[in-house]
């Protein structure tokens, strides 16, 4: 089991930033990437960056630019920097870390998707 706490969420306004992190306790020597989610009201969660273990990125096209995510493995924790911020960055982020779990004793693995229980985030003009 791995276990995500969030923070670094709050009220900013347009133009502003924020520093999300996400600290992952447990089982985390199984731990390979590790994201950001965000869930709007009413909207589903969507993908917002993702961080390998040896630090490769990816970011959706609406955050390039603006928003940077890092991960510490020595402490187990991936930030999300958020900068210029705007009133449709407003959602609950959700930190994700996908885990292989071994499943018997032949060493065979599966993948796990694991999830924070959000930070929110809202963006006022």
């Amino acid at each position: 089991q791995v276990q995500l706490v969030e923070s670094g969420g709050g009220l900013v306004q347009a133009g502003g930033s924020l520093r999300l992190s996400c600290v992952a306790s447990g089982s985390t020597s199984g731990i390979k990437t590790m994201g950001w989610y965000r869930q709007a009201p009413g909207k589903q969660r969507d993908l917002v960056a993702t961080i390998s273990t040896d630090g490769i990125t990816y970011y959706t096209d609406s955050v390039k630019g603006r928003f940077t995510i890092s991960r510490d493995n020595s402490k187990n924790t991936v930030y999300l920097q958020t900068n210029s911020l705007k009133p449709e960055d407003t959602a609950v982020y959700y930190c994700n870390a996908v885990v292989k779990v071994i499943v018997n004793v032949e060493g065979a693995a599966v993948e796990r998707n694991y999830w924070g229980q959000g930070t929110q985030v809202t963006v006022f003009s």
